[in-house]
Parts: C-alpha cells; sequence; structure tokens
C-alpha cells in the first residue's frame, strides 16, 4: 500500500509543474504586449504631428501663392467683403455700358475706385480694415449693387449679355483675321516698284547693247560646262531676278571650287531678256550661269503635259484667280495666281530640261545658301529618285495634312502618317529619275486630280505623291525652313547650309521679317548702279 500511495504522489506533483509553467509563459505574453503598446503610443504621435505639419505646409502654400492673409480668409473679413463687392460692381459696370447706362456705370467705378483705394492703404499701412472706415464704402457699394439689381442685372442676365459680347468680339475676330490673311496674301504677290523698275532698265540694256547679248554665247568653254557631269550643277526657276541673283551670289561666295558651279537658270518670256542682261553684267567668282525661258522648250505642250492643259483651262483660271466655282469657300492662299505659272511645275520636268545631266541640285528663289554645297552631289541616296530633308518633327507636316484621306485612291496607296519633306533644296538623280519614270507618275496624279479631290493647290502634294518611297531623307541642316513665317532657332541658322524664306514675309518685300533681312541683304550689291537707280534697298 505504501509504495501505491507513493506512486499516486508523484503524478500530482507534475500537475502543479504545469500550471507553474503555464501561468509563467502567460505572465511573458502580457509583458510583450504592454511593451509593445508602449512603443507603438510615440509613433502614432509622431505621425499625427508629421500630417498636422503637412497640412499646415500646404495651406502656407496655398496662402503665399494667391498672396491672402489669415484676415481675409475669417468669415467676418472686412477686407474680403470689400473684395467680393468689387468683383460684383466690375461685371455691372461691362453690362451697365452694355445698356447705355454711362451714368451708373460711372457711379459704380467712382465706387470701385473708393474700395480700392482703402484695400490699398490697409496692405500698405500692414493693419486689417476696422468696421469704423468702411461702414460707408460699403454701404455705399450695397445700395449701387441692389440698385444695379433692381434694373435687372442679375446673374441671368449678366451671362446672356456677355456671351453676346463674346460672340460678337469672336465675329470681329475672324473677320479680322480673314482681311490680315487676304492683305498679307496681297501684299505677298506684289512686284515691288524697284524690282519692277529693275526688270525695265535691264531689257532696255539688253536691247541697246550688243555686247552684252554675246557675251553668254561667244565662250564655247562655257557650252562645254553645261554639259559637263563632272561640275556641280544647280538649277533655279524663277521669274524674280534679284531673287535669283542673291541666290548664285551667296552659293558662288560660299563655294570652295566656284569655277566648278554651273547655274541653269530657267524664266519666263518677259523676264528672259533682263535675266541674260543681269547676269552678263555682273560676274560670279567664275560660276558658269545659263539662262533659258521655258516657252523655248518644243515639249512643253497641253498633249504631252496635263497641268499645262488645265492651267489653260477657263473654269482653272477663275478658281485660281477668283475661288467662285466653290462659293469662295478655299482659302485664299490656295487661291494664289502663281500656281497658274508653268514655272512652278517645271520641277517635275527636270530631266526634260536638261537631257544630258544625271544628277543636279533643285533650289528656290527665296534661298540663301551659305555653306558649300558640293558634299551634296557624293551623297548616297541608296537608289532613291530625290535626296530632300523631312519635315515631320510634328504631326502637320505628314501626309494627312496635305492630302485628301478621305478619297479612297488617297487612302488606299498612302500611309497618313509618313513623313512630308520639303521643296526648296533638293538634290535629284536623274538617272534614276529616267528609270523610274517619275514624270510619268507626276502625270498619273495630275490627270486624276482634274476636279481637285486629291489636294487643292500647290507643289508639295503632288511632289509628296510623286517621289512616295522614292526619297532618301537627308540630315536637317542641309535645309533650314521657315524664315519667312515663323521663329527659327539660332542654332539652326548657324548650322544651316540652306536657309529658306518660305512664306508670305520674303525678305526683298516691306513685309519681310526684319531679324532675318541681314542673312539676305549681305549677298545683295546695293552699291550696284542699277540697284541704286532703281532704289533698291
Amino acid at each position: 500500500m505504501r509504495r501505491r500511495a507513493a506512486d499516486f504522489r508523484r503524478p500530482g506533483r507534475r500537475r502543479i509543474s504545469k500550471v507553474f509553467w503555464l501561468t509563467l509563459g502567460g505572465l511573458v505574453v502580457l509583458l510583450f504586449i504592454v511593451l509593445l503598446s508602449k512603443e507603438n503610443k510615440p509613433n502614432v504621435s509622431s505621425s499625427g504631428s508629421s500630417f498636422s505639419k503637412q497640412r499646415s505646409y500646404k495651406h502656407n502654400q496655398i496662402t503665399d501663392g494667391l498672396n491672402v492673409t489669415e484676415e481675409m480668409l475669417s468669415p467676418n473679413s472686412i477686407t474680403r467683403q470689400l473684395s467680393d463687392q468689387i468683383s460684383l460692381a466690375k461685371a455691372f459696370v461691362v453690362i451697365a455700358k452694355e445698356s447705355n447706362n454711362l451714368q451708373f456705370a460711372w457711379e459704380l467705378s467712382a465706387q470701385i475706385r473708393n474700395s480700392q483705394i482703402l484695400l490699398s492703404n490697409s496692405a500698405i499701412r500692414r493693419a486689417p480694415l476696422t468696421a469704423t472706415e468702411t461702414e460707408t464704402a460699403i454701404r455705399d457699394m450695397a445700395l449701387l449693387l441692389y440698385q444695379a439689381q433692381q434694373q435687372h442685372y442679375d446673374s441671368a442676365t449678366m451671362i446672356m449679355r456677355l456671351k453676346a459680347k463674346i460672340q460678337s468680339l469672336e465675329e470681329q475676330a475672324t473677320s479680322v483675321s480673314e482681311k490680315s490673311s487676304k492683305y498679307g496674301q496681297i501684299a505677298a504677290e506684289e512686284v515691288p516698284k524697284s524690282l519692277y523698275c529693275l526688270g525695265i532698265r535691264l531689257t532696255v540694256e539688253w536691247f541697246k547693247n550688243s555686247h552684252i547679248q554675246n557675251k553668254l554665247t561667244e565662250d564655247n568653254h562655257v557650252v562645254e560646262k553645261l554639259i559637263d557631269n563632272n561640275l556641280y550643277h544647280f538649277c533655279v526657276f524663277s521669274d524674280n531676278i534679284l531673287a535669283t541673283s542673291v541666290v548664285v551670289n551667296s552659293t558662288a561666295l560660299n563655294s570652295i571650287h566656284p569655277d566648278m558651279v554651273v547655274f541653269h537658270l530657267v524664266t519666263d518670256e518677259v523676264n528672259y531678256a533682263p535675266m541674260k542682261a543681269w547676269f552678263s553684267m555682273n560676274s560670279f567668282r567664275g560660276v558658269t550661269v545659263e539662262v533659258q525661258k521655258f516657252e523655248d522648250f518644243s515639249w512643253l505642250n497641253a498633249s504631252y503635259v496635263p497641268v499645262l492643259k488645265q492651267l489653260q483651262d477657263s473654269d482653272t483660271k477663275n478658281y485660281y484667280f477668283s475661288g467662285s466655282n466653290d462659293g469662295s469657300r478655299t482659302p485664299i492662299k490656295f487661291r494664289n495666281p502663281k500656281y497658274l505659272s508653268m514655272l512652278n511645275h517645271l520641277r517635275f520636268y527636270i530631266p526634260e530640261v536638261f537631257p544630258a545631266l544625271k544628277k543636279v541640285v533643285f533650289l528656290d528663289d527665296d534661298v540663301v545658301v551659305q555653306k558649300d554645297l558640293a558634299p551634296l552631289f557624293s551623297t548616297d541616296l541608296n537608289g532613291n529618285v530625290n535626296g530632300a530633308v523631312e519635315t515631320c518633327m510634328e504631326t502637320f507636316h505628314r501626309y494627312h495634312k496635305y492630302l485628301n484621306y478621305s478619297h479612297p485612291l488617297i487612302r488606299s496607296h498612302f500611309d497618313p502618317d509618313a513623313c512630308g519633306w520639303a521643296f526648296g533644296m533638293n538634290i535629284f538623280d536623274l538617272v534614276q529619275w529616267r528609270k523610274r519614270n517619275v514624270t510619268g507618275i507626276y502625270h498619273y496624279w495630275q490627270e486624276r486630280n482634274v476636279d481637285r479631290t486629291l489636294w487643292k493647290l500647290g507643289t508639295l502634294p503632288p511632289g509628296l505623291l510623286t517621289f512616295y518611297g522614292l526619297t532618301e531623307p537627308l540630315d536637317a541642316k542641309w535645309h533650314v525652313l521657315g524664315l519667312g513665317y515663323t521663329n527659327v532657332d539660332h542654332q539652326l541658322i548657324e548650322k544651316g547650309a540652306v536657309l529658306h524664306f518660305n512664306g508670305n514675309s520674303k525678305p526683298w518685300l516691306k513685309i519681310g521679317m526684319e531679324r532675318y533681312k541681314p542673312l539676305w541683304d549681305k549677298y545683295v550689291d546695293y552699291m550696284n548702279p542699277m540697284l541704286q537707280m532703281c532704289n533698291v534697298h
């Protein structure tokens, strides 16, 4: 029995031991929880303090940005009450003037000035306004505002009248914009009196001076140069003698080997004699100059050239000059009569104009050359026909800007986001041109645009169609555009090889952009007797 009693006592001791350890473990867990809660309390306090600081910082930032004070933010602020009265009174002044109630408008304006003086004095002395000093001003302004409401100057009336005023101003702005565009276009198309005088004097000089007439034709060496493909050939199609002279002169002065430069100039019957006279009487550092007139080209007839047939059409002429066929909906810039000139379309017939040449650089007459252009002739066009600077830095210089993509023929053949490029400085591979029948491609698209549904007017849209997939992009430094209508980065101008005064503001016109005129003027010899007699300056 004793052994059994002894055995019975052992389990009793083990049960006491388990209770002890469980109790001890619970105390440890409780202590850990207490310690953890104490550690979290400072963090909560810190977080709340940080949030409060951020909110205070934002409040101060907004207050500083709006230039307001705590006094103005107060619900009982006299300053804010005055400011609100002034804002409302200004609106009523506008309505009173519109209603021809000038006396009431004057009274409101006078009271607005009085209230503004009070606010100004308060700001100067850096002390809030008191009820005593503002009582009269607030009462007088309140009476005027009440009087305005009695005269039906309510919010609805104010909104309606302001909307009518805005609409009237928008109509006036549109009218002024249209007139500005119209008169600007007329100014761009004018022939300055001085240039007209120059043409007349040169014509007289040409016909009375046989020595000048023989000067261009008596040198057989010159004739050989005109077809020598080892030289650098440039072509310009223009009826502007002075502008063409600047192109030739600037190219000559910036050329490393001017004796290797050959210029092929094509003009019309009217300007043929004065153009030949000018380039016979002036030398350009040994540059060879040829002058032709397009009326002498036997191949240039309506049966071969679709655009010539279109230009001779009476409806087309009426459209270009008056736009009466479409109710004058077409902008005036698209109805420029210059598009009737064949000189504007000869760029698509360069292989026919110069059948012996293999490569030529085409230049517009509104450019200035300020770098040697000889490296263009060794540029690899990778089998393409046209080398040109792309102008698709912005979306409005992509194909969809120039062509009518609602027409299925355009939509099915051309990517609307394809890069546009610029006429005015182009290197043409005439061997590839003839091989790929590029002129035939041009004829194809011209014949399908008789009704002007593919594109409106101009030579760039048909150029984009004709040379699609046949144009090699050139480095942007070769051709810098925009000097005739916008601001151009000074660094681009300095690095540019050819500066293009495209736009209405040509440098030889009074409307030319003054900041860019010196770039053109430095290639004009204003001491030339002919220019002085015609007051060219």
